[in-house]
């Protein structure tokens, strides 16, 4: 390889059936180009917990757009305290079509299907599902051209394929927070070896899930097939680049490694009906790291810009032994007052905000340009009911991490007038992401006090 050549950034390992995106590397930028060739693209990404949160264990008693986050977070956001200056804490926003509106119960679809999109979905559970275009597919329908994947959506728990989840709403309402148009929610991927092949290749999309796992029984490491094409890269580059791409590397086969521990310990005969799919964990922390892994990974080697995570779905079932929670989610926050329902909620909210700080500090611990991951990055965390067991869709619980590429002055409670649009953030988002939009769903401007007072 000529060693004057600058590589392009959009260069590529290659072997037997796979490619491996690079992160952004110094040798990408030509010598004579300004310093703007170094500016990072801006990320997005929607993490969505399900059911709503125990406010009063959430909420600073600071307020006002100029209020600084107070040394002692409250008790959901103390896991979060160590990235406290990268978080901006946003109060007031709602999503007024998530109430009734005259369709009767049904709020947790609602929440669901009106989070991302500001929408008030049909209520139906047959063919005609209505909601409407959500901010991510908005974003992607007009820059993800400039990525390998215009998007990902992923969750943490699988769905109904149909039928009437919530009091007359389609299931579709509740398995995604993704619509690419208003009647065509995006599918979530919960698998992280089907993640990890989507990303990095390696699989042949017609043969079984079964063959497909005897044969990785035989086959090395994915790094392995693109050993040649490596080697010869890391020839040609300097100090700092090839550490970098040692770190990425690394990170990649971690992930992989991780992936085939959870698929030999899923082998195992389980006193279930059903057996749990190949690569998916049992435990809900490690499947919610590897899937950040797999993000973080996808945004590092600019793969997509854009994505969404559902670390549960709305009216989830799901228990939480890892935390001695043996009860489900769900009927936990129905607790009619009841203090110690209260207490395991509180616990769940805590062991959710635990895994973002986790992803958090993967983040921040990436070089991109002249900063982080984190720092490039403009990452939404909340639920579309504040209180779950009054079914609220008033004052959401909603945290924003990341300095959106400099636009952003996080280390603030920054509270605003009653009922203001959630879809307000939504505009400014896409704004910092290069979109330019008049409005969303009901938003009424641009969300202010972003850059500070």
């Amino acid at each position: 390889m000529n060693l004057s050549k600058k590589l392009a950034r959009r260069t590529f390992l290659r072997g037997l059936g796979t490619s491996i995106a690079l992160p952004f590397l110094e040798a990408m930028v030509p010598a004579w180009a300004a310093t703007s060739a170094l500016k990072s693209p801006c990320r997005m990404a929607f993490l969505y917990v399900p059911n709503g949160i125990i406010m009063e264990a959430w909420t600073p008693q600071t307020e006002g757009p100029a209020a600084e986050l107070p040394g002692t977070l409250p008790r959901i956001l103390e896991p979060l305290a160590p990235y406290r200056e990268h978080l901006l804490l946003l109060s007031g926003l709602s999503l007024k079509n998530g109430d009734a509106l005259g369709d009767g119960p049904g709020d947790h679809a609602r929440a669901g299907a009106s989070y991302l999109t500001a929408a008030h979905p049909k209520k139906t559970f047959g063919a005609d599902i209505q909601a409407g275009v959500s901010v991510d597919q908005i974003a992607a329908q007009r820059i993800g051209g400039q990525t390998q994947f215009a998007s990902l959506e992923l969750s943490c728990e699988d769905g109904l394929l149909g039928g009437n989840c919530d009091n007359g709403y389609s299931c579709a309402y509740s398995n995604s927070i993704s619509w690419r148009t208003p009647s065509t929610p995006m599918p979530a991927e919960i698998s992280p070896r089907a993640l990890f092949e989507r990303l990095f290749g390696g699989a042949d999309a017609s043969e079984t899930p079964q063959r497909r796992a005897r044969q990785r029984l035989y086959e090395k490491s994915i790094l392995d097939f693109v050993l040649e094409d490596t080697q010869r890269l890391k020839g040609t580059l300097g100090p700092t680049d090839r550490r970098k791409m040692d770190e990425y590397l690394y990170a990649v086969r971690d992930i992989e490694k991780r992936i085939e521990k959870a698929e030999r310990s899923n082998t195992r005969t389980l006193p279930t009906v059903v057996q749990p799919p190949s690569g998916i964990p049992e435990s809900f922390k490690e499947h919610s790291e590897l899937m950040f892994d797999l993000l973080a990974v996808a945004f590092q080697a600019d793969l997509t810009r854009i994505a969404t995570l559902m670390l549960g779905l709305e009216q989830s079932t799901r228990s939480y032994p890892e935390i001695g929670i043996s009860e489900a989610h769900h009927g936990l926050t129905h607790h009619l007052g009841n203090k110690e329902k209260i207490e395991k909620v509180t616990q769940i909210n805590c062991f959710h905000a635990r895994q973002f700080a986790y992803f958090l500090g993967k983040l921040n611990s990436i070089k991109d340009g002249d900063g982080t991951l984190l720092d490039h990055s403009m990452i939404v965390y909340g639920s579309g009911l504040s209180d779950g067991n009054r079914h609220l869709h008033h004052n959401l619980p909603v945290l924003m991490a990341g300095r959106g590429c400099g636009t952003i002055r996080p280390g603030r409670h920054v509270t605003y007038p009653e009922d203001t649009p959630m879809a307000n953030l939504y505009v400014a988002m896409l704004d910092r992401m290069g979109v330019q939009v008049e409005s969303m769903a009901d938003s009424n401007g641009e969300l202010g006090y972003l850059e500070g007072i």
